[in-house]
């Protein structure tokens, strides 16, 4: 007979950050244990992200890009629906909880949640594997992260400063930051002359 496992819960108590990672809040590791504990594999980008790669100011709820495949979608939605998780739009409302399942994740690109008094943002939309499109795969951005351990025993996949900053840019704009390139021309003799003139 196989015994069902009850599902994890986010747990706040005895949260221990190592050393050089205090700053790191007890929600947000509590957070990234029910993960762990839940078997969700997912990459962390957003606020918790600046904050385990050193910038101490961060502030804001943890956000990750679950890996796309399916099972492990299955995994992350059974565990915000034992979380009751609700949408997080307006403080003052108070929403109430839905069935989340992996139609929606897949659906929706963006998901700003609340579990109880925790709040997690869900980044979907980054495929699998290459193709072509020019925009990073899940791998690639696995590729670029660094492995943290902010608790004992606690491991996660943090995203690169650089695609942390694209996220939140992302997130602030809508859109993916733009980046150009510039090509300066060399100096003429004639620019060089008006320079050391001026």
């Amino acid at each position: 007979m196989l015994l069902k496992r009850s599902a994890p819960r986010i747990d706040a108590r005895a949260v221990e950050p190592v050393h050089g990672l205090e700053h790191l809040k007890v929600d947000w590791i509590a957070i990234l244990r029910w993960l762990r504990d839940s078997r969700v594999e997912y990459l962390l980008i957003g606020p918790v992200a600046d904050a385990i790669r050193g910038n101490t100011r961060a502030a804001g709820p943890v956000a990750i890009i679950p890996a796309p495949h399916r099972r492990n979608l299955e995994r992350l939605a059974r565990a915000l629906c034992s979380e009751r998780a609700r949408i997080r739009s307006d403080e003052n409302a108070e929403n109430p909880a839905f069935k989340m399942t992996v139609e929606k994740l897949v659906e929706r690109t963006h998901w700003e949640l609340r579990c109880g008094s925790h709040d997690i943002d869900i980044e979907g939309g980054v495929r699998a594997s290459d193709d072509g499109s020019g925009a990073p795969s899940y791998q690639e951005l696995l590729y670029e992260a660094g492995r943290f351990e902010p608790e004992a025993g606690l491991s996660v996949e943090v995203a690169s400063p650089e695609d942390i900053e694209h996220f939140a840019h992302l997130g602030r704009t809508g859109v993916p930051p733009e980046i150009t390139i510039r090509r300066w021309a060399p100096l003429t003799d004639d620019h060089a002359q008006q320079r050391d003139s001026a």
